[in-house]
């Protein structure tokens, strides 16, 4: 007994080497600005979970719906969550008694010593039992490890699903925006082709010139250039849409046009929200917790394994005469480190440098969420003046056009004056349109920068 004192103590004295834990590193730490750039109030709205019906297009909320149940980057991420799932239960299961049956028997025939042959049986069955005490919490770490890893990839599945949100979304309106643009170029290549066949009406007839005959056809062949590319693009992103709903390429239906969608007002949130309400750093918060763990485990692991161990059965042989035998054991192990190269100070230093990883990996998360948020708002409020100063500029552009397409009519100012108008008609149709595209998709930004409504779980469930 006092033998296995002594060891004990050695061992508990030897394990002393692991040294003191290794704090994080501060320069890791983040702290929430005080207010963001934009200007907003002072207010800490909620985000609907499903703020795509904001914008008033039951087609768009059928189609994220769809992808939802569709598609394969949220079946990979799921499959990831079942994954995990199992690995915390494996951890979890080592810190339970383990209990095995083992049983065995055989037959045999040899020859004794004076010739005279033997056949003997025999049969064991014994049941085995063992529990590892844990004391210093190896397996325990580990299990914590293990669990904080489910969640983080319980949270990085909800990151995919915003992803994949936001990309049907986005998809959608550039498609909107691409049918506006073809509307826009077929109206005015119909345009031009009245034209064309007004002045070359009047070349024929002597009241125009062969220049004027020129310059509308060009102007024509230009607008009809035009639509290929912008028909070739909507192919692909019915395409691509296709892809994120979970099918073959195909075409896409529609709903409301571009300039029907509804623009809605995201709820301003304060600094401190984004930090509890994005899946992205809750699933690198809980990496980090994770890491914690591992670094627990691993400095647990300098110190003494003790287990318990019993077993018990019956033996029945040939050599026996009277009924089976009953047998037991009960035994105990203390398993202490001594001497191993350094590789548990190794694997402790590793644990440490991949907290320390984590923790640095969350601050430039936390940094980059900061910097989308202010990016979304300020392009949200931007692209909104732009499009209201758009629509002013193509206010008057449509009038200065209908003014310089009648004079042309009743002989008081060139063609090229009509062109010059509907060039910069055309221009301006086009960039309201891209305008209109950018305001929705930058509020697409801001819904999955601000995490989407989506709010963490209650780790027990």
């Amino acid at each position: 007994m006092r033998c296995g004192t002594t060891v004990l103590v050695a061992a508990l004295a030897l394990s002393a080497c692991a040294g003191p834990r290794p704090p994080a590193p501060p320069s890791a730490m983040v702290t929430p600005p005080d207010a963001w750039r934009a200007e907003q109030p002072d207010t800490d709205g909620s985000i609907d979970v499903r703020w795509w019906l904001g914008f008033a297009d039951p087609v768009l909320g059928a189609l994220i719906d769809e992808a939802l149940a569709n598609n394969e980057d949220i079946e990979i991420a799921a499959a990831r969550v079942e994954e995990a799932r199992a690995q915390f239960a494996f951890s979890r299961g080592a810190q339970l008694p383990a209990i095995q049956a083992v049983g065995g028997g055989g037959r045999s025939r040899s020859v004794n010593p004076f010739g005279i042959d033997i056949e003997q049986w025999a049969v064991q069955t014994e049941v085995q039992a063992s529990f590892d005490l844990d004391l210093f919490g190896r397996l325990k770490n580990s299990t914590a490890a293990a669990k904080a890893a489910l969640l983080g990839s319980d949270y990085s599945r909800e990151t995919v699903r915003l992803a994949v949100v936001s990309a049907v979304a986005n998809g959608y309106v550039q498609l909107r925006a691409s049918d506006a643009r073809l509307e826009v170029l077929s109206k005015t290549r119909d345009a031009r082709a009245a034209t064309l066949r007004l002045i070359r009406r009047r070349a024929e007839a002597g009241y125009g010139s062969q220049l004027d005959l020129s310059q509308a056809e060009a102007e024509y062949e230009t607008a009809a250039q035009a639509i290929p590319p912008v028909e070739l693009a909507i192919t692909r992103l019915e395409n691509g849409l296709s892809v994120l709903l979970g099918h073959p390429p195909a075409e896409i239906r529609r709903g409301i046009a571009l300039s029907e969608l509804t623009i809605p007002t995201v709820p301003a949130q304060l600094t401190s929200s984004v930090l509890r309400r994005r899946p992205d750093l809750a699933a690198s918060e809980q990496q980090i917790v994770a890491a914690e763990r591992s670094l627990d485990s691993a400095r647990a692991a300098f110190m003494p394994n003790i287990s318990l161990s019993a077993s018990g059965g019956f033996v029945a042989s040939s050599l026996l005469p009277d009924d089976p035998l009953s047998v037991f054991s009960l035994g105990g192990s203390i398993l202490a480190p001594i001497f191993n190269g350094g590789r548990l100070k190794a694997q402790a230093a590793g644990a440490a440098a991949r907290r320390d990883q984590a923790a640095f990996a969350y601050r430039k998360a936390v940094l980059n969420a900061f910097r989308e948020v202010e990016d979304a708002m300020a392009s949200v409020r931007r692209f909104g003046e732009q499009e209201q100063a758009l629509a002013r500029q193509h206010a008057a552009l449509a009038r200065t056009q209908y003014l310089a397409a009648r004079r042309y009519r009743e002989g008081y100012s060139p063609y090229l004056e009509q062109l010059d108008a509907e060039r910069s008609l055309l221009s301006s149709e086009l960039a309201l349109v891209q305008a209109r595209s950018d305001r929705l998709t930058t509020a697409i930004g801001l819904y999955q920068a601000l995490g989407g409504g989506w709010e963490p779980r209650d780790p027990k469930e």
